[in-house]
């Protein structure tokens, strides 16, 4: 059972403690000065809608989904679907917006709401609707099972989201009901953006920004749903602890900037000469989550006291 793979899950091989010292950060910022907020969610929001659809093959750049979501305007050369795709994705937020609550708990009836607003104005008929036949899905190593179980197993799934949502941590649990999500295939299609969606919804109720899967990590992200599949979650909860952190970071950097100083790796030429550190080196820790750091497109960003932090830890160890 799926529930074994959740139990051999240790919790000290992931950045964890990071994360959540920067989650403590932000919460004792709150309240947050209600303009900043306002626009960083707007922000949050445009590139998660973005990023999500780019996953699934929606070929909107950034800012032709900015001119969509917040200009009203179309885009030449792309199709109906496209334009829906976004509008329909920036829906879904808002409801998730509206339902988001300290104690809130999963159930069947939003998750196929917010499916709903996903397909809406492109597939009526099966919007908000399990799926009634077998499905395949391309390049991956499993066969979803069989409709008829569906809606057994996404009742399991809820109750167990609900049951351990104070009992294991937050960060985990919300990678564990990703990938589970994607595996039973609810629906016939949307399931992706579906689940980047509601795991997202996990997360906001236990107080995190919202994470964000980006577009340049689709090829690990589909590698790491397929080993998760064959039981081993380690490399799909890393880029789950990721997108967590480079959220909190992008927060941190707004609302706590004395204490926020990150540059691109590439930049840190004296600091990694001074530890004998090469700039792959630190390139490399900072993709395993061994040092704090945070992925802006294709680069990535730490600073002088995170490897310094990292030095000092390792020589605790030893």
């Amino acid at each position: 059972m799926w529930h074994e793979y959740a139990k051999n899950i240790n919790p000290n091989d992931y950045p964890l403690e990071r994360i959540t010292e920067k989650k403590d950060r932000l919460d004792k910022l709150r309240p947050l000065p209600n303009a900043i907020l306002e626009q960083l969610q707007k922000d949050i929001a445009l590139e998660w809608t973005y990023n999500s659809n780019s996953i699934e093959g929606n070929t909107l750049t950034l800012v032709e989904t900015k001119l969509v979501l917040q200009d009203g305007m179309t885009v030449g050369g792309k199709s109906l679907r496209e334009h829906f795709e976004a509008l329909n994705h920036a829906d879904a937020i808002e409801y998730l917006e509206q339902i988001v609550s300290n104690n809130y708990l999963f159930n069947a009836r939003d998750i196929l709401e917010v499916h709903a607003l996903v397909l809406d104005k492109i597939q009526k008929d099966i919007a908000g609707r399990f799926r009634t036949g077998a499905v395949r899905i391309m390049g991956a190593n499993f066969v979803p099972p069989n409709y008829i179980k569906v809606p057994d197993l996404m009742d399991e799934l809820i109750d167990y989201t609900n049951q351990h949502f104070d009992k294991i941590n937050h960060v985990i649990l919300s990678a564990i009901f990703h990938h589970r999500f994607v595996w039973i295939h609810s629906f016939s299609d949307g399931n992706g953006r579906s689940a980047r969606l509601l795991f997202n919804l996990l997360l906001m109720n236990a107080g995190y920004p919202p994470a964000i899967i980006l577009k340049n990590d689709r090829k690990k992200y589909y590698t790491a749903l397929n080993q998760a599949n064959n039981g081993n979650y380690a490399k799909f909860i890393l880029l789950t602890c990721q997108a967590v952190e480079r959220s909190l970071d992008i927060y941190l950097s707004h609302f706590d900037q004395d204490n926020y100083d990150y540059s691109p790796i590439s930049t840190l030429e004296e600091e990694n000469a001074t530890y004998g550190y090469s700039q792959e080196y630190v390139s490399l820790l900072a993709r395993q989550g061994k040092i704090d750091a945070y992925k802006e497109g294709r680069i990535w960003y730490t600073s002088e006291d995170a490897i310094s932090n990292y030095i000092a830890n390792r020589e605790r160890k030893r």
